[in-house]
């Protein structure tokens, strides 16, 4: 009788004691810049200046980068040799060599290489689409895909919005880019192999969450840049993660405005 009262004296004492506080892991933040690579050059709005304001707005700590991971140690060799960039991947995304790198100089950023692209894929890819392109019994095929880019470029044409980095950050946008690039995947993606749509953005991915893993919880703003085309492929992948933020771009471009 006593041990019964005794063990019901303890339910009750030990239910009545506060519960431990539970310890919340900080989620890292996560925003996807869309780029137009060469037309950051020449646009009147959406240029390497704005770019550069947009980021310093931003205030990353990482920045997942459209750069081979393999070219990553040449490229910041030659930038830190003199302050220019001469690794031939890179060479190409203005939004790197004359954004990015320079603002190294500035900021306390991290730059993580995640494209999944090698040299060989994309001519692969490109003697394939060549291929297929002459091909006289593929012709229903690559109309069809000449066909859905040129939906896209009229409707997005038709926006009155082109290279509006306001309009690039919206699911309208993603959408339209959708009707070409699903076209294009569903036609190709197989046959191109890892250069195909849907192929090279797994590729991407892949290291996108390595580096999410590797610093999950750190409560750290991650900044992932990639051409706009990608952006709608990414966003879909990253909203399974319960682990992150995922921040909307509008508020950091009011700042810029």
């Amino acid at each position: 009788m006593t041990r019964i009262i005794l063990l019901c004296f303890f339910t009750i004492f030990l239910g009545c004691q506060p519960k431990p506080a539970t310890t919340t892991k900080p989620h890292n933040e996560v925003l996807v810049l869309g780029t137009i690579h060469s037309g950051h050059l020449t646009d009147s709005v959406y240029n390497v200046a704005y770019l550069d304001k947009l980021i310093k707005t931003i205030k990353p700590d990482y920045i997942l980068a459209e750069i081979p991971p393999n070219r990553m140690q040449a490229a910041m060799d030659g930038f830190k040799k003199d302050d220019s960039i001469s690794e031939p991947r890179v060479l190409r995304f203005p939004e790197y060599v004359d954004v990015v790198f320079p603002l190294t100089k500035e900021m306390d950023f991290e730059i993580i290489a995640t494209a999944g692209w090698t040299r060989m894929m994309a001519d692969e890819r490109n003697k394939k689409l060549g291929a297929i392109r002459d091909n006289p019994d593929r012709a229903d095929d690559w109309k069809a895909y000449t066909l859905a880019n040129q939906k896209t470029d009229s409707l997005y044409k038709a926006t009155n919005k082109v290279n509006d980095p306001y309009f690039i950050h919206t699911q309208a946008y993603d959408d339209i880019q959708d009707i070409g690039l699903q076209m294009y995947n569903k036609l190709f993606n197989d046959e191109l192999g890892l250069g195909g749509w849907e192929n090279i953005n797994i590729a991407h991915y892949w290291n996108i969450e390595k580096a999410l893993q590797k610093h999950r919880y750190e409560g750290k703003r991650f900044l992932i840049i990639y051409g706009a085309g990608h952006k709608g492929w990414f966003l879909r992948e990253l909203r399974k993660r319960d682990d992150i933020d995922l921040l909307e771009m509008k508020p950091f471009l009011d700042q810029v405005e």
